[in-house]
């Protein structure tokens, strides 16, 4: 069955379509924190964040089929959904982040958030980690590094190294802030001299791509400091920590403690409905209203607003910000108390978590980390992992996850780790 599906999917879709796992995962039902294969075994979720709120939310699946009962067009006429929607998502900002611009995907709400650092400052230069993903646009794609540009990465970028804290920026984790400031102004320098100017720094506040590094509250102090001066704007990428992944705030700008000019929201969003968004201030959207023409036929549909409110709803009458902290908290504890020779670290924030894993040599030990994950997912447990070296396991699972679920992958961790060989 898997072979044949495999084959059709080649045939059908082309060559090096990427799928989880060794042996693909062929779903067929979802509910809550569990996905089901076509043999009928069931699987805990703890990757997937697009069902933000858990999959197939019986509130959620409602308002969708609701709506698209009654009606679904686009922004050139006028509807309530997509006004109701802003009001209500942009009271959950501060730093006068009140108007916003609803599309499809992240990947379209970032190459927006970089037309707006373009359209404010009259440059052209952008800055990102040389270990990131901001999406798949050619405009975005030449900021993520998980393949370069066909040419080589354009003149008009900089890519920065990314914060680590097993191996970090500057050799000390204390010297870490002032190092990766230090970097970002030397290529806003770069950029000067280049004649391309310097428009906008973008980065996710939890460096989630980079690996989740344990960073705390002011690591960006210095770097927002050289960014301010150099009259450039900050991106940031709410898609993986936003809308209360990491327990503590509903943004992580809030919890890292700085000012974005500009957010982009994605993924859970709409709860696996399509959605995503660009939030900034007037003075912002005025000038990129000016400068650029921009329509999105899907961009706030009907549809898509009351997927998305629904959505808002859920989270805050099931208390799912509240949850991802504690319940957060509690994985992280038993992370930490797990003994293996390759540990290195064990970090998370909310329902964000996992384990660096490195050898005696120093050397990360992606293969090892790699046999891990598979292990998981023969004992009936998804996640993945993630790192400039593949060597992190990212756990990262809707919002509902309990200490119940949390005990059976680690349960199941411990497990695998004991009788996966070192030399993997």
């Amino acid at each position: 069955m898997t072979a044949e599906m495999l084959a059709r999917r080649a045939r059908l879709m082309g060559p090096n379509v990427p799928t989880f796992y060794e042996d693909p995962v062929h779903l067929v039902r979802a509910e809550g924190v569990w996905l089901w294969d076509a043999d009928g075994r069931r699987y805990l979720d703890c990757y997937n964040n697009v069902p933000h709120v858990g999959h197939c939310h019986p509130k959620v699946v409602e308002a969708i089929a609701r709506q698209s009962a009654t009606l679904n067009t686009h922004t050139r006429y006028l509807h309530d959904g997509v006004l109701d929607y802003t009001e209500r998502l942009t009271a959950k900002f501060s730093h006068d982040l009140r108007q916003m611009i609803m599309v499809c995907t992240g990947s379209e709400a970032n190459d927006i958030a970089l037309r707006m650092a373009q359209a404010v400052t009259g440059k052209t230069g952008f800055i990102a980690t040389d270990n990131t993903y901001h999406g798949n646009t050619s405009a975005v794609s030449q900021l993520s590094t998980r393949r370069p540009p066909i040419g080589g990465y354009p003149d008009h970028v900089r890519l920065v190294p990314a914060p680590d804290t097993v191996r970090p920026v500057g050799g000390k984790l204390e010297n870490q802030p002032d190092a990766f400031a230090e970097n970002v102004a030397r290529a806003i320098a770069e950029l000067d001299a280049n004649g391309h100017g310097f428009a906008g720094f973008m980065l996710c506040p939890t460096f989630a791509n980079e690996g989740f590094p344990a960073l705390s509250p002011g690591f960006l102090d210095p770097t927002v400091e050289v960014i301010r001066k150099a009259g450039g704007l900050i991106l940031c990428d709410e898609v993986q920590p936003g809308f209360g992944r990491i327990g503590a705030e509903w943004w992580g700008h809030d919890w890292l403690g700085f000012a974005p000019d500009v957010v982009t929201l994605g993924k859970p969003m709409a709860n696996g409905h399509p959605v995503a968004a660009v939030v900034t201030r007037p003075d912002v959207m005025a000038a990129f209203r000016e400068a650029f023409g921009y329509f999105n036929t899907f961009g706030g549909n009907p549809v898509s607003c009351a997927a998305a409110l629904a959505t808002l709803d859920v989270l805050e009458d099931e208390n799912l910000i509240q949850n991802a902290r504690d319940v957060g908290a509690y994985a992280l504890d038993r992370l930490q108390r797990i003994d293996h020779p390759l540990k290195a670290e064990a970090r998370g924030l909310g329902l964000f978590f996992g384990i660096e894993f490195v050898r005696p040599d120093g050397t990360p030990a992606g293969p090892f980390t790699a046999a891990v994950v598979e292990g998981m997912r023969q004992e009936g447990i998804l996640l993945n992992r993630i790192g400039r070296h593949m060597n992190t396991l990212k756990m990262r699972p809707p919002m509902p996850f309990g200490r119940d679920h949390v005990d059976l992958a680690m349960d199941t961790l411990e497990a695998i780790l004991a009788r996966t060989p070192y030399d993997t």
